[in-house]
């Protein structure tokens, strides 16, 4: 996976190359300095089970989730079951995720809207708020903790916030680097594929307590919400496990 991710990021490096060209960075901040901006730290620290629903059609390891898709669709599902927030991927090549999608699902639903994605560059926080989300993603395992907090700095910068996600204890600097950003602890192994909320557990006697952390892959049903609930996490970014459901938002209530 190691191999893969760092694949994928050269791929969005590319594509960052040629969305300069066809979407110039003047014309997106004109866009995104007329968006309506909401608040998903805001919304973790309601009361209540806080799920950041994804929205995505498939990804590397589960392969297709949904057939057919219709992104705008689940976004509402989600939102009337009570998520308080929504991601929506929008990686290409290996999530079937794109810019269409999650301005669907922006206009569709008024919760605060993670971009999901692979940010190696400063130019695709500029989209995530061109396009109406809320909140970016910055995976510690591909960028070092300077770039990393430079990265952060501009999603401030342009009203965003964002989620700093960390696989392990070598990139707790990336949180530090970091201090107005989330904390996103994924379960996922980077090399298998496979997910060990141990990971979650263990890193929770690590973490800043001022932050507001959040559990992300591997949840697969309420129990595991409440016992890391119980360790300190305040939001939790649930997927799969609601999206191989016929209705997700149906789902989530279950939850």
């Amino acid at each position: 996976m190691k191999n893969l991710l760092f694949q994928i990021a050269e791929e969005r490096r590319a594509a960052v190359a040629a969305a300069r060209v066809a979407a110039p960075e003047a014309e997106l901040r004109w866009i995104a300095a007329r968006r309506k901006p909401r608040s998903l730290r805001a919304a973790l620290m309601q009361p209540g089970r806080r799920v950041i629903a994804e929205i995505k059609r498939r990804s590397p390891s589960a392969g297709v989730l949904r057939e057919p898709y219709f992104p705008a669709a689940i976004a509402q599902s989600y939102a009337a079951a009570g998520a308080v927030a929504l991601s929506v991927l929008t990686e290409p090549l290996h999530f079937d995720g794109a810019r269409e999608d999650l301005l669907a699902v922006r206009a569709a639903v008024e919760l605060p809207i993670l971009r999901k994605d692979f940010v190696v560059d400063a130019y695709q926080i500029l989209e995530a708020a061109a396009w109406g989300a809320d909140a970016v993603l910055l995976i510690a395992a591909l960028l070092d903790p300077e770039t990393c907090g430079r990265l952060a700095a501009e999603a401030t910068a342009l009203g965003l916030e964002a989620i700093v996600e960390i696989h392990g204890e070598s990139e707790l600097a990336h949180i530090e680097r970091c201090p107005d950003a989330l904390v996103g602890v994924n379960t996922r192994d980077l090399t298998t594929l496979k997910t060990d909320l141990a990971i979650a557990r263990n890193l929770a006697g690590k973490l800043p307590k001022e932050r507001i952390w959040i559990a992300e892959s591997g949840l697969r049903n309420a129990a595991d919400l409440v016992a890391l609930e119980a360790l300190g996490y305040r939001g939790f970014l649930v997927g799969e496990a609601l999206l191989r459901h016929d209705d997700p938002g149906a789902a989530l209530k279950t939850w």
